[in-house]
């Protein structure tokens, strides 16, 4: 009966071989793989492949450089140039070019473009000073100006706002600069009272007659007229007209079966 050894040792006869095999297809993939990467680049830490070291980027199958221009920083990423130009500087062909301030300007939030100081426009490759005529001030993003009170803005200047009785100013550049008063509507340069007939309201439309029928009544020159419904007819949906109810239908002015 053979022994515990025994029965190891012939175990590990009939192991071994196998074993290393295995061992010698382990070492080859490594050697195989660390043929396989390039100068410059290193192992991936999770799953296969490699990538280029810092200050390196893919070319076809190897690492380059990244050369990297005066004024500028590598930014260690995989993609691009692998360079941005510093903050003051701006990328043309392949170089970092210092912008260029005018008069009146600062540098953008990005560093390679530049912004009108308040109180200037640009224009071309200069900050202009905004014009701001009289009775006008400065607007709230500065490149631009808005008029006083009772004055409304042209091209060019600010116009005085004649606002005629019965009357408001409204602060437009367009239109006139005013607008009557409810109960009141324009007409030419002056705001004339609206007469409302019996069984009328006042309407806030600017055109027109300043007025409008109550429900059930239609406009009929400068008056407001009952509907006249006939049998088996309802008002419509703005009541100044009428429908038949179903199943009835419009004929000659009455409601029909069909």
């Amino acid at each position: 009966m053979s022994t515990p050894y025994q029965i190891f040792a012939e175990y590990a006869r009939i192991r071994m071989p196998v074993l290393l095999f295995m061992i010698g297809i382990f070492m080859v993939t490594l050697s195989m793989k660390a043929d396989a990467l390039p100068a410059n680049a290193h192992a991936n830490r999770y799953g296969d492949g490699w990538s280029c070291d810092a200050g390196y980027r893919l070319a076809g199958k190897v690492c380059q450089e990244v050369k990297v221009p005066a004024n500028a920083y590598g930014t260690g990423a995989s993609y691009g140039e692998g360079w941005e130009c510093q903050y003051g500087y701006f990328k043309a062909n392949a170089k970092c070019r210092p912008v260029a301030l005018p008069a009146n300007a600062y540098l953008d939030s990005n560093g390679d473009g530049w912004k009108c100081s308040r109180g200037y426009v640009r224009k071309g490759k200069a900050c202009v000073a905004v014009a701001v005529p009289k009775n006008g001030f400065l607007s709230v993003s500065g490149d631009d100006w808005n008029c006083d009170y009772r004055f409304r803005k042209t091209e060019r200047d600010c116009a005085q706002v004649t606002v005629p009785a019965n009357g408001y100013f409204v602060a437009s550049s367009y239109g006139s600069g005013w607008k009557c008063n409810r109960g009141f509507r324009s007409a030419d340069d002056s705001c004339v009272v609206v007469n409302v007939p019996k069984n009328g309201y006042l309407d806030s439309s600017e055109s027109g007659d300043g007025w409008k029928c109550n429900r059930g009544y239609r406009k009929v020159d400068k008056e407001c007229r009952a509907i006249d419904l006939p049998e088996n007819a309802h008002l419509g949906y703005f009541g100044n007209d009428w429908d038949c109810n179903r199943p009835y239908t419009k004929r000659r002015q009455r409601c029909e079966l069909p």
